[in-house]
């Protein structure tokens, strides 16, 4: 009969010895770290917050997300390889855009996959997304745009949200803040928009707010320079003038909303 100790000793050795499971690879830290991402756009990491951003909204692979106005393709270089062979990355553009976004796409092509170009008309409240079709949409520092076009434009953008949405789904919104104590007109002009705003526009399309992160705040911005938020980087709209000034500030204070499609 085999000894009790040395059976224990035997079972000791093979556990010691067995090679411990391989780790999976996290693949927002793996997308992140691509050396593919332009230079200029991982040096923001720091003021954009994209991880702490991706996991507070939700976003994970095998997802349909829907990005509006993606723009110079920023948080593209993130969400589209995220999705790449897993699920859809989806970007949404005002029809007048649709051509430059298509080039755009087709050219990432080999890096982000095959990505079809999506189509709002705010005016009307319509995209050409399939109803009840998305897992996430995000909106990064859009809402203003809008707010400056007109009030039925930011609405009807709003409304083409939700129902593109699956019941369920998220809308992740990020803004720079216009503190509730300073004047609503400055959301005309200076890039800056009021948490009440966005959380009136979404609420009147149906959402219902799901929390809210300080993760993109930022103290150090006083919300009043002299041309918006265009003052601090990465535009520094005023050159020189003052320019240590605004660096040393940083990128806006910037809201970070989670809005739900109720079931």
């Amino acid at each position: 009969m085999r000894h009790p100790l040395i059976a224990a000793l035997a079972a000791t050795l093979i556990t010691a010895t067995a090679p411990a499971p391989a780790r999976t690879a996290d693949p927002l830290v793996t997308t992140l770290s691509d050396g593919r991402r332009a230079e200029a756009n991982r040096t923001r990491d720091r003021y954009r917050h994209p991880m702490e951003t991706l996991r507070f909204f939700g976003v994970k692979p095998g997802q349909t997300v829907v990005e509006f106005q993606p723009g110079g393709g920023w948080y593209s270089e993130i969400l589209a390889p995220l999705q790449k062979g897993r699920g859809r990355y989806i970007p949404l553009v005002s029809a007048a855009g649709a051509d430059k976004a298509r080039t755009y796409f087709a050219g990432k092509a080999d890096w982000f996959g095959p990505v079809e170009v999506a189509t709002l008309d705010a005016a009307a409240g319509t995209s050409s997304l399939a109803p009840n079709s998305a897992d996430v949409i995000l909106t990064f520092r859009n809402v203003h745009n809008l707010l400056m076009a007109n009030d039925a434009a930011a609405a009807g953008a709003f409304r083409a949200f939700f129902a593109a949405l699956k019941p369920g789904g998220t809308l992740g919104v990020v803004d720079h803040r216009l503190p509730e104590e300073m004047d609503t007109a400055r959301e005309k002009s200076s890039g800056y928009v009021k948490r009440s705003t966005i959380l009136r526009l979404a609420t009147a399309a149906g959402f219902k707010l799901a929390g809210e992160s300080r993760v993109n705040a930022n103290p150090k911005d006083t919300h009043d320079h002299p041309q918006g938020v265009w003052t601090l980087p990465p535009v520094l709209r005023l050159g020189d003038k003052d320019r240590a000034k605004y660096v040393a500030i940083g990128e806006s204070d910037r809201l970070t909303l989670r809005f739900v499609k109720p079931r």
